[in-house]
């Protein structure tokens, strides 16, 4: 074994998280610094959290041991809880390459959890909160394996965004969806220089996999994107025909007048339910999203 590779895996174990006191973290799964990194098992870190809604301990966990293992991997990392609309949001956002550089490109997903399984038929289960394999952890999971494995890229600026208060919607006081992504999008919005493009993904680890064309989002970005899923062999999972019209973390984006695309699969029997586990997600769904993206960012287009 690589003794590079040994020292680096000591220190990560070391390593002490900021997290509060009480249940630990753990240690957030490694890609062991190659381009090829499995999936479930960052999915399945973040549901042995347990649900990550906004103000619990898992929600602490997750953020605080994500933003320590962005920093440990070389990436500038942003993660201040702020007042957003009466809320507190908790943004992370991680960047690499120089601001001059000649494309911007953000790539998110939502961390957050819903409070409520408002969709599940029995009225004494609608207000326990979702597991949230899917609708949450499935992005976030190819997030943290994009953020270990991707190259330098001094041509590009790359964030990751991984957004907060996204699926608390109509429910318990909360006063909309897509909090985190509408934050970030506002102070976008106020630069000078915007980004290029921003690339959301939700909901994308359903063992049957179908990511049709979003309505809402950008048609020249979503062109780019289906065409390279369509060059590396996905064709099956991203399926070139429009279907639904979402209000997901793109929009706050297009309103700003940057160009946004929605990777999403609606299509999944257990949105918003206690059946959202990660049983019902597989390491081939999430590789087809992370492929894509992977190639999108390194210049295969």
């Amino acid at each position: 074994m690589d003794q590079k590779f040994c020292l680096l895996v000591l220190f990560l174990l070391l390593c002490v998280s900021s997290c509060a006191p009480g249940k630990d973290a753990g240690t957030l799964p490694s890609a062991g610094g190659t381009k090829v990194v499995e999936l479930m098992p960052l999915v399945r870190w973040q549901t042995e959290l347990g649900p990550r809604t906004p103000g619990s301990e898992a929600h602490t966990l997750f953020a605080d041991r994500a933003a320590a293992d962005l920093k440990a991997a070389g990436w500038s990392v942003s993660c201040d809880a702020e007042k957003y609309r009466g809320k507190t949001v908790r943004n992370i956002t991680a960047e690499r390459g120089p601001e001059t550089a000649a494309e911007w490109i953000v790539v998110g997903a939502h961390y957050d959890s819903r409070i409520t399984a408002d969709q599940e038929k029995a009225p004494e289960n609608r207000r326990k909160p979702v597991p949230a394999a899917n609708d949450g952890a499935s992005g976030a999971a190819v997030l943290l394996g994009l953020a270990e494995t991707l190259p330098d890229l001094p041509e590009k600026r790359i964030t990751l965004a991984f957004f907060d208060a996204e699926d608390q919607g109509n429910v318990m006081g909360w006063p909309d969806w897509c909090l985190g992504s509408a934050l970030l999008a506002e102070h976008y919005g106020q630069l000078e220089r915007k980004p290029d493009s921003v690339i959301v993904i939700d909901m994308i680890g359903d063992a049957d996999l179908h990511i049709y064309r979003e309505r809402n989002s950008d048609a020249e970005l979503t062109d780019v994107l289906f065409a390279l899923a369509e060059k590396l062999g996905y064709s099956e999972q991203f399926v070139n025909t429009d279907k639904y019209a979402m209000f997901d973390d793109h929009i706050p984006f297009i309103r700003q007048g940057i160009p946004a695309a929605d990777l999403i699969d609606f299509d999944y029997p257990w949105w918003h339910t206690l059946g959202d586990t990660d049983d019902k997600l597989s390491e081939e769904s999430l590789q087809a999203v992370y492929g894509v993206l992977f190639g999108f960012l390194t210049g295969e287009r």
